[in-house]
């Protein structure tokens, strides 16, 4: 075996031609998924104050955007919609005429090459925040069940080519594959929210999605932090329900659990770097404390590098500036 001052690992970083040669992981424009949030309104963008460069958007309003997404070639959307009207049981999320029904339509007249996954869950729909049906102080697993699957089947009629769940209910994902068989759409892929932990990462999301609990916290449904073994359970389980692509969620915190996914399952994985994830370095980047530019494709390089195929980023459009840069 060869010791210094024969071995020299120092040979192959001398300069950018001989690191780019050897570089393990790489992150591409393809890899990148950006979070849209529609509102039930007109002639309205508005930005989110926590999450600067981040707006919401009348459906209206998308086509220059979607423009814009499209020639940077970003290859797809993740949907959040924010209703005019809420009540207990979220009822426009699974209206046919609600907002995201009305988005989908748009982007796929617009811009049919972009992929559109939709967000399947109450949250943003219900006037008590949680993201399903409360009886009594708690959220009925079962009950709610229903309503997810009728909200995926109405993204699929709208024309969505991917319904995501992200409400951590139990038995989500084979509710939805079941009623999406039953109605024609046995084509439409599920991406699940497998691993999708009770975080404070999320706050600045829930400014921008107005779907902050009105009362308690969602620590029965979503997942404690300190667990990585439940997250496989969680993952296998899913799977096994008929998940195509399956998501760990946030992605900085957890990216020992995005590595363990990748090693444990075969199908794509995705990693969610969330909304205080980005805040932060916004934060910092507007404060001269770091270099955003650099940051970022750092921090899309680690998640790429623990085994993430795709990653959710409000970066994305930056991100994809960048590396076509680089190019």
């Amino acid at each position: 075996m060869a010791y210094f001052p024969e071995l020299r690992l120092r040979r192959l970083r001398r300069t950018e031609a001989l690191r780019s040669m050897v570089r393990e992981s790489h992150v591409d424009v393809k890899d990148l998924i950006y979070p849209l949030f529609v509102v039930e309104s007109h002639n309205l963008k508005q930005e989110v104050i926590s999450m600067p460069g981040v707006f919401r958007y009348s459906p209206d309003l998308l086509p220059r955007e979607l423009e814009e997404i499209a020639r940077l070639g970003i290859p797809a959307l993740l949907l959040f919609g924010i209703p005019r009207e809420k009540d207990e049981v979220g009822s426009s999320a699974y209206d046919s005429e609600g907002v995201v029904q009305e988005a989908i339509r748009v982007i796929k007249g617009s811009t049919p090459e972009l992929v559109v996954v939709t967000d399947v869950c109450l949250c943003e729909y219900t006037d008590h925040g949680h993201c399903g049906v409360v009886s009594d102080g708690y959220v009925d697993n079962d009950r709610t069940l229903e309503l997810l699957a009728e909200m995926a089947v109405s993204h699929a009629e709208a024309g969505a080519d991917i319904v995501a769940p992200s409400d951590m209910m139990d038995g989500r994902v084979g509710t939805i594959r079941e009623a999406l068989d039953e109605n024609g759409f046995e084509h439409i892929p599920i991406l699940s929210y497998a691993a999708k932990y009770a975080s404070a990462f999320y706050g600045p999301f829930r400014e921008a999605a107005e779907s902050s609990p009105r009362f308690g916290d969602r620590r029965s449904y979503q997942m404690d932090p300190p667990n990585w073994r439940e997250a496989l359970r969680e993952v296998e389980q899913d799977v096994a329900e008929g998940a195509d692509l399956i998501m760990i969620k946030p992605a900085l915190a957890y990216l020992d659990v995005i590595q363990r996914v990748r090693l444990a399952v075969n199908c794509p994985v995705v990693a969610y770097n969330v909304s205080g994830e980005y805040a932060m370095v916004k934060a910092a980047a507007q404060r001269g404390w770091v270099e955003e530019r650099q940051i970022v494709i750092e921090i899309l390089t680690a998640i790429k590098r623990a085994g993430a195929d795709l990653t959710v980023t409000y970066h994305a459009r930056e991100a994809a500036s960048w590396l076509q840069e680089s190019k």
